[in-house]
């Protein structure tokens, strides 16, 4: 009995054109990668200046009960 390896993920050309263009979009020279990645900073600098906020909120109700 021979055994046969079936590849389960086979990739086209369609799909290593359409791989090729999305990184051209995302890692270009103009491309989103620089606009998502002031973003994500964005984002992140927002969280962590809301957390500060709840712990100084914190910290004054904690001296209100006193």
């Amino acid at each position: 009995m021979d055994l046969f390896i079936i590849p389960l993920f086979t990739i086209g050309p369609l799909q290593v054109v359409v791989i090729i263009v999305v990184a051209l979009i995302v890692f270009g020279p103009v491309g989103l990668g620089k606009k998502l990645g002031g973003l994500v900073k964005g984002t992140g600098q927002g969280v962590k200046e809301f957390k500060k906020a709840l712990e100084e909120g914190d910290e004054d109700t904690e001296k209100k009960e006193d």
